[in-house]
């Protein structure tokens, strides 16, 4: 799946967006939980210091 939506980006007007994956541990179990998300560009830096 990962893949398709790296392909997708790479086309067109997708050069603009950025996958990105951002790593917690959950409080509850201590597992490592991963969040995936699309943002542009721009906002990368912003959505890791959140």
């Amino acid at each position: 799946m990962a893949k398709k939506t790296v392909a997708t980006l790479q086309k067109g007007e997708g050069k603009g967006y950025a996958k990105v994956i951002k790593v917690s541990k959950s409080p509850k179990t201590g597992a490592y939980i991963f969040k995936e998300e699309v943002v542009p560009n721009e906002e990368v830096t912003g959505y890791f210091s959140k």
